[in-house]
């Protein structure tokens, strides 16, 4: 879900530094070594210190936008492997611009937030520090650059892998989520929370630096807007509360967290991170970086059992974004951007029980989040691919697991203090249906 002014796009180019991976927009025609409907090819990158690897694969498709057919894709998203030149320390990230220029926002962060990472000198002894330290860089160099960031920019989601640890820096409503091997079962396992008004500690705080949070028909007078219960996104996403500058219809932001948005950044919107720090285990079996184009329509629970029925990540990501496409329509009569990546775990093993990152020595609590489960019966990872490929996915009611060992640390720093500027805008009217495009 984005701003008022709905989403722009432009496709992910690739850029000159040989450590990146980033792929054009996915075709449907086949190439020699190249995945017919992703055209492709598998990605692979070591871990040498904790001796596994990774397999991976990324796809991004412009929306279907019936009213604006010439529409770019707003989403873009950067992989880049060896950082600092450092061969345990690799980058995925997935951003979902939004706003009349949310592609250039998007394009903008996606470069440049990578690049702060990896000139930092902090990187491998404090991954979390430099994480927040690069968010709010890469958020004042797009305030001040040549783009009109008033009411664009961008959702992050991101995650460093450092040895055998995942940093997932999270800003805004694109979501990480890892899938796990717990006895018989698969499970599902949020890596980071979505930041919308939706989150009562989010709501509260927007509310305290002066954001209206209103639906849009409380806006328009057509619900009572001293209701400020909304249950949950599931259940209420057609008509989410937003972000309004107070007597104005502006800007109507849909999350509470992004880069850039300057007129949001006035009412309580941040490009400060929620980072969580979760150790991989030989149980991890996979991880999806996607947006809200994904998970708009499509639980964590539903797209960790897609992956699962595919060995090959490309063809996880093609069916990840057909089945998008199609909860999309069912609801809508057009489709977001959808941008995911699949990152397998090959060959990991907990042989010396290490907790260090892999890189500085650092101890580092195993960690983890909700978990979804499916119930499918497997003995093995081998197993497991072959019974989830045979199309045995019968999905059961959420459940909640207490565990003491993989619970889910988000660390959240103090936020930056709102710059005191004057308001240079005009009352921006809009329809309805302007608002929830």
């Amino acid at each position: 879900m984005g701003c008022v002014n709905g989403k722009c796009c432009s496709p992910c180019q690739p850029t000159s530094d040989g450590e990146s991976r980033e792929y054009r927009e996915a075709t449907p025609y086949s190439v020699q070594g190249k995945h017919i409907l992703t055209q492709i090819p598998l990605e692979s990158v070591s871990v040498p210190s904790h001796n596994f690897h990774l397999d991976y694969s990324v796809l991004t498709q412009r929306g279907y936008y019936p009213d604006s057919p010439d529409k770019q894709n707003q989403d873009s998203f950067c992989i880049r492997t060896q950082i600092q030149g450092n061969p345990n320390i690799h980058f995925f990230g997935v951003f979902d611009g939004h706003g009349h220029y949310g592609a250039e926002c998007s394009n903008f962060v996606k470069d440049r937030l990578v690049e702060i990472l990896a000139d930092d000198p902090s990187l491998s002894d404090d991954p979390v520090k430099a994480f927040n330290s690069a968010f709010l860089a890469t958020n004042r160099e797009l305030h001040d650059s040549d783009i009109d960031d008033s009411l664009s920019g961008t959702t992050a989601i991101t995650v460093l892998v450092v040895g055998n640890t995942l940093f997932v820096a999270n800003v805004g409503d694109s979501r990480a989520v890892i899938a796990v091997k717990d006895g018989n079962r698969i499970v599902a396992e949020d890596l980071s929370n979505d930041q919308t008004p939706f989150r009562k500690d989010e709501c509260e705080r927007v509310k305290q630096s002066g954001a209206r949070v209103l639906t849009v028909d409380q806006v328009e007078g057509f619900s009572d807007p001293s209701i400020q219960t909304w249950g949950d996104e599931e259940s209420h996403g057609f008509d989410p509360p937003r972000l309004w500058v107070q007597d104005e219809t502006h800007p109507g932001a849909a999350f509470t967290r992004s880069v850039g948005d300057w007129t949001a950044e006035q009412i309580g919107v941040v490009a400060v991170p929620e980072v969580s720090v979760v150790q991989v285990s030989a149980n991890d079996l996979f991880f999806v970086v996607a947006s809200d184009g994904v998970f708009e329509f499509l639980s964590s629970r539903e797209v960790v059992n897609m992956v699962a029925r595919y060995t090959d990540p490309r063809d996880a990501c093609a069916a990840i974004a057909g089945e998008s496409y199609k909860a999309w329509l069912e609801h809508e009569t057009r489709t977001d951007d959808i941008t995911i990546i699949i990152v397998q775990i090959k060959g990991f093993s907990n042989l010396d029980g290490s907790t260090t990152d892999g890189s500085s020595g650092t101890n580092i609590r195993p960690t983890r989040s909700r978990r979804e489960t499916s119930e499918i019966s497997i003995t093995s990872v081998s197993e497991l691919y072959r019974s989830v490929r045979s199309g045995f996915s019968v999905l059961q009611p959420c459940q909640r697991f207490v565990s003491t060992n993989r619970s889910l640390a988000i660390i959240v720093p103090s936020l930056e203090r709102a710059r005191s500027l004057e308001w240079m805008w005009a009352s921006h009217a809009v329809s309805k249906r302007q608002l929830l495009c």
